[in-house]
């Protein structure tokens, strides 16, 4: 079982990227959390405080991701693009709430998402040896994120979310392969 600053933590996460930043008051976190206010404030002081263990978290989970990239049997391209599918993993919600946090004008959560993107992209660039191509298999990805995001499961765009990846991953083999130097 989760321990409480978790449980504190995961429905701030889901409060805000189900309702946005105004519905994820202390009282509507310990609520759903199952804790008293009293037990959310021992573990996080304030609202800004809730926010940096967002961060925190995002900043590890995103740490754990490029390690991932950086390993993978078949590239740093291939693994990011073929992740950028929104299906609600852990770093899909704490992306997708930091993303509503900074719209709300919290900074720290965009210098977190900024610091995100700086090390996708700068892992990719080490794999690929070449920062064009980089950025564009990053755009690429980030296209695919976008899309998932804005409602794969709409009911008035039901293709939306229907990506073919293996012919979509045979693009990016084909993008890397053009590169200078390959």
């Amino acid at each position: 079982m989760a321990s409480a600053r978790d449980r504190v933590l995961d429905s701030f996460v889901a409060i805000v990227c189900e309702e946005g930043e105004r519905p994820a008051t202390l009282d509507a976190v310990a609520a759903r959390a199952g804790v008293s206010k009293g037990g959310l404030l021992y573990h996080f002081g304030s609202k800004a405080a809730l926010v940096e263990g967002l961060c925190e978290r995002l900043s590890d989970l995103s740490a754990i991701d490029v390690e991932r990239m950086q390993e993978a049997e078949d590239g740093a391209a291939r693994y990011f693009v073929r992740n950028c599918l929104f299906v609600g993993s852990e770093l899909d919600l704490a992306l997708l709430a930091a993303s509503r946090l900074q719209q709300a004008g919290y900074e720290e959560a965009g210098r977190t998402l900024d610091d995100t993107e700086n090390a996708w992209l700068a892992t990719l660039v080490d794999a690929l040896g070449d920062e064009p191509t980089a950025q564009a298999v990053k755009l690429l990805g980030d296209g695919l994120y976008h899309q998932a995001s804005l409602g794969a499961a709409s009911e008035v765009r039901p293709k939306r979310g229907s990506v073919d990846m293996e012919t979509l991953l045979t693009v990016v083999d084909r993008l890397i392969a053009t590169r200078p130097g390959a």
